[in-house]
Parts: structure tokens; sequence; C-alpha cells
């Protein structure tokens, strides 16, 4: 009999950017999605992109622990970085605030590991994600696995994969500010 796969709890920002990331990260491990995002805004926003989770966990049989996400006290975390251009201070405190809530899953659901489907992204920054990870797993008994989810093709095939399940695909980040960055490039190009 072979030995188990390791636990590894895989945040998920949203269900188009899970599906390339369950593809490459089941082989390997024992998954369990966890969904949380106190960033997103507008609660319709919230709702979208965790519909389009839960229907990539049921569709890969994997399942889903959903965070009791706080709004107002991710804007509490952010506070001052308001203005900050996406990639900034702010998206590194908005990486800080819910990998040490993953990590904290982790550990209460004593799974062995976590890593994020931020890494998946084009426009995040790798090592920013990487080192906010180890620091979240410090101290809780738990491994932050820092997996490059963008090499391979990874964003791309998340964005056939997700069309193919007509799932909900985002054009912004996902909170308030980085809305109104969106908004205003659009003018912009007006």
């Amino acid at each position: 009999m072979a030995d188990p796969k390791p636990t590894l709890l895989l945040h998920v920002c949203c269900g188009p950017c899970a599906t390339a990331a369950i593809e490459r990260l089941r082989p390997r491990y024992d998954l369990t999605l966890f969904f949380s995002n106190p960033n997103l805004h507008p609660p319709e926003e919230h709702e979208r992109r965790l519909e389009a989770a839960r229907r990539v966990a049921s569709h890969y049989g994997v399942p889903l622990v959903e965070s009791a996400d706080d709004h107002d006290a991710w804007l509490e975390a952010v506070r001052g970085h308001e203005w900050e251009p996406e990639g900034g201070a702010r998206c590194e405190v908005c990486f800080r605030v819910r990998l040490e809530e993953t990590a904290r899953e982790t550990a209460a659901r004593g799974l062995g590991a976590f890593t994020t489907t931020l890494s998946i992204s084009p426009h995040k920054d790798l090592a920013k994600i990487g080192e906010t990870g180890r620091r979240a797993a410090l101290g809780r008994g738990v491994t932050y696995v820092h997996e490059d989810l963008k090499k391979r093709d990874g964003f791309h095939r998340s964005v056939r994969l997700s069309r193919g399940l007509n799932l909900y695909r985002q054009d912004y980040c996902g909170c308030e500010f980085s809305l109104r960055e969106r908004s205003g490039r659009r003018r912009n190009k007006s």
C-alpha cells in the first residue's frame, strides 16, 4: 500500500485560479481548498468569486472551507495604504492578512502545509508572496509550500480551464482600491 499523500490547504483567491492549481497540486497532495478573501468588494463580487470556487471544488471533488471574512478588519489592516498602486504596500498587507488566516486554519485543522493560488497571477510578486507565506507559517507548526503556479503556462491553463467550466472571471484584483484604479484606467482610455 502506498504512503498517503501529505495534506495541503490551498488558499483560493477565486475559482479560475484554483483550476490549474488543483490540477498541478493534486497528484502530490491531499488537497483542501480555503476561501479566505476579506479584501473582496463589493459584497456581490465576494459572492461571485465564492460561487466560482464552490463550483470548482465540486467539479474536482475537493473539499472547500469558507472563511468568515471580515472586510472591516481588512480595511483596518490596510489603513494608510489606500492610495498605494496595485502591487505596492497595500497588496503586501493584503497577502499577509490572507496567508496568516490560511496558516491559522492549516494548524487548526491539523494539516501539514499550505500554499496559495495567488502565485498563478502574472500580476503578483512571487517573492513577496513566498516571504509572506513563510512568515505566516512561523510558530504555527505548519509549512508554507512555495509553489510558482504560473510556471509551465499555469496562468494560461487556468484561463482555458475556467472558460471550459464557464466560470466567472474577474477583471480586477478584488478590493475597492484596485476597482478604483481599474475604473481610472478605463476613463483614461476613453
